[in-house]
């Protein structure tokens, strides 16, 4: 018997929820196959798998958003007592204890902290409204927890951080005994992903029971007591997290050795892109920049490090031709960009891998054939008598789905059966094929499973070996230290000089990308004898 095992019986009268047999079909997909799952109050379980293992419909059954062909949901009651979950009913779940903090948080920005969270916890129709006891039990809650948060700002003044503690309290002001985070600290810095692990083991330690599902496993390794692997819809290994490490999880999510992408030093080339004192100002922090100049090399990986929301979206805006500044100059290969046209930005050479895939990368009800030729219709190979050659599309697509390991029904399916990873993948080989001068790769691993970031991370290295450009926009700290041989980082629109990758430190990092810390030191390019 596993030590895991051992420890479920053990604990078994501190049983919180037990899900027996949980199976769940659509059509001749089973997305989850007889999947058992225990949570003991107090403890942390990490839940993991790649993209499509079944993680999602498993926690939308819990929740009652799903009703499970086969299996039972069996919930402990506040009195001690076990008693079947209601299927399909939401509310059930709710008044069992059972809270959930989504990735992208469903707060009200124009209304308080407090506001947000005793939302739907009142009469609708009430002369006053006397938030003396919410207060009470709030101030409360927040002392037990350290989840501090001025309760009266508008939440569009809170820092990500202080809003994902809103939704925290929001779940614990309803008093919830088992806590869903789906990807925690997929937008926070490393000092607050710290103190969100510090207030979970606090939570935990006062009984609450917490389900993670994440992807990043050093998060998963330093935060969970127990590790619960998916693959294929079902459960296919769980242990305790102290004798698990990164090869262990990372083989046991994908069914396989998971290859490690190195950088290998080399010099590089020629500026390739250059932006000097760029400002854009469209009103808001998401799409403006303020006298921004950084330079990207030929056979070079240069990081964005940064807080969703400062300025990332007007940077790749302006990269892929789709705004162009209000002050300041753009060069591509020494030759100032007088014309800001994304076609015409396409055909000299630069490519981009869009931060929302599925919105921007590409159209779900074309083929899988027709969106990786959708950049290059207007091509002669794609034509033949003023008509669009679809043999020639399809015989393209044919060969990237075989070299990119696309997995799909094959080239005429529509691309919106494809799962998050294989749609990257995709989107890779619309942009690679075509060795780019300039590769944007924005949130390029985002949301995807261990194995998927593997080959995303080692198809841009190889790019990069064979001499082109890359921007790497990202929040993921890991990937930026891992692949980039320099990072900038971006906070209100602002960028710093570049840093060489092997003198950072990750913490200053982190301080930086919260605007805690305006500069590391000016990093001069040996190679190209100016200030990135």
């Amino acid at each position: 018997m596993s030590s895991a095992a051992q420890t479920s019986q053990e604990t078994s009268q501190d049983l919180l929820l037990a899900l027996a047999g949980i199976t769940k079909r659509f059509g001749p997909l089973i997305a989850n196959d007889a999947i058992d799952l225990m949570v003991h109050k107090g403890e942390i379980v990490a839940l993991l798998g790649e993209n499509g293992a079944g993680k999602t419909t498993l926690m939308n059954i819990l929740f009652g958003h799903y009703v499970a062909d086969e299996g039972t949901v069996t919930v402990a009651t506040r009195d001690g007592n076990l008693e079947q979950l209601e299927p399909g009913a939401p509310q059930a779940a709710l008044d069992a204890g059972i809270g959930m903090v989504h990735q992208h948080f469903t707060l009200a920005e124009n209304l308080t902290g407090l506001d947000n969270i005793v939302l739907g916890t009142e009469p609708i129709f009430r002369l006053r409204r006397d938030r003396t006891k919410a207060r009470a039990k709030l101030a409360e809650l927040m002392a037990g927890s350290g989840l501090n948060v001025d309760l009266d700002q508008p939440v569009h003044k809170l820092t990500v951080g202080e809003k994902q503690r809103v939704e925290i309290l929001k779940a614990l002001y309803r008093d919830a005994r088992l806590l869903v985070l789906d990807e925690p600290t997929a937008v926070l810095t490393p000092q607050e992903a710290d103190s969100l692990f510090a207030v979970l083991r606090k939570l935990a330690q006062n009984g609450l029971a917490v389900i993670i599902i994440a992807h990043k496993l050093a998060e998963v390794l330093a935060v969970s007591h127990r590790i619960a692997v998916l693959r294929g819809g079902k459960k296919v290994g769980e242990m305790l997290t102290s004798d698990a490490d990164h090869r262990s999880i990372a083989e046991l999510m994908v069914g396989r050795e998971v290859p490690v992408s190195r950088r290998v030093a080399r010099e590089p080339g020629k500026p390739v892109i250059t932006l000097s004192d760029v400002t854009i100002d469209r009103g808001d922090s998401r799409r403006s920049l303020h006298g921004v100049s950084i330079t990207a090399h030929e056979g070079e990986i240069l990081g964005i490090a940064g807080v969703s929301g400062n300025g990332q979206a007007a940077l790749a805006q302006l990269i892929a031709g789709l705004d162009k500044p209000d002050q300041g100059s753009v060069e591509f290969f020494g030759e100032k960009v007088v014309k800001f046209d994304a076609h015409q930005f396409a055909q000299n050479g630069i490519a981009r891998i869009p931060e929302d895939r599925h919105h921007d990368g590409m159209v779900g009800s074309m083929t899988v054939a027709e969106n990786i030729a959708i950049e290059d219709v207007r091509n002669a190979g794609y034509q033949k008598f003023g008509f669009l050659d679809f043999d020639a599309i399809r015989k393209r697509a044919e060969h990237a789905i075989t070299d990119y390991d696309v997995r799909c029904p094959g080239p005429d399916a529509p691309a919106r059966l494809l799962s998050g990873g294989n749609i990257q993948k995709l989107i890779l080989a619309r942009v690679l094929e075509k060795s780019p001068k300039l590769i944007l790769a924005n949130q390029p691993s985002r949301g995807l499973d261990v194995g998927a970031q593997s080959e995303v991370h080692r198809r841009l290295l190889e790019a990069r070996q064979n001499g082109a450009a890359v921007i790497l926009i990202s929040e993921d700290l890991d990937e930026l230290l891992t692949i980039s041989d320099q990072i900038a980082v971006i906070h209100a629109g602002h960028i710093t000089p570049a840093m060489t990758t092997d003198t950072i430190d990750r913490s200053e990092l982190g301080l930086m990308m919260a605007g805690q810390k305006k500069t590391h030191h000016a990093s001069t390019n040996a190679h190209s004898g100016e200030t990135a």
